[in-house]
């Protein structure tokens, strides 16, 4: 009878504990309680290719060489902007630049690069179009099987420093 009783009483005493740390949860809203004034939200979300909006700018010594990008991000159903040219002189492979409603479709755009594209985030820019410069060590895109792997190994996308993670990528 002893033994019903105590255990009657733990039952009581954790259900009230449930209970407790259910009303006094901290984490709703986390990532915008905790952000400070002024900060912008970055979309974290990681985009499918078709709701990836990008601008493909030519910075190579090679005429010509955005437009075949453009069209081969667009047959991987990309949304290209804008196709054009950019200053030359970049040595890299690419650099992708983009703003707090970019980080995501930016993530997603590295895998494409196999993580080796120079990234340049812009916290004052508005849009959530992403600028891709080739430069003079690109190549080719990734294959789909490349930029699976690749996405495995970047992980989830991060808010950049100075930036909170937007609400809406809890959801």
């Amino acid at each position: 009878m002893r033994a019903l009783v105590v255990v009657g009483l733990l039952g009581v005493l954790a259900l009230a504990f449930v209970i407790t740390a259910v009303l006094r949860d901290s984490q709703s809203g986390a990532g915008v309680k905790g952000c400070p004034e002024g900060w912008p939200l970055a979309d974290v979300t990681l985009h499918e290719t078709k709701d990836v909006k990008i601008n493909v700018l030519n910075a190579t010594d090679e005429p010509g060489r955005a437009g075949a990008v453009a069209d081969d991000f667009r047959n991987r159903k990309f949304q290209v902007q804008k196709v054009g040219n950019a200053p030359k002189g970049i040595d890299e492979v690419a650099v992708l630049r983009y703003g707090p409603k970019g980080v995501g479709s930016a993530h997603l755009l590295r895998a494409y690069f196999l993580n080796n594209a120079d990234y340049q985030y812009d916290d004052k820019r508005t849009d959530d179009v992403v600028d891709v410069v080739l430069g003079n060590g690109f190549q080719q895109l990734a294959t789909t099987t490349e930029v699976n792997q690749s996405l495995g190994d970047l992980g989830a996308p991060q808010a950049p420093p100075g930036s909170c993670p937007s609400p809406a990528a809890d959801k």
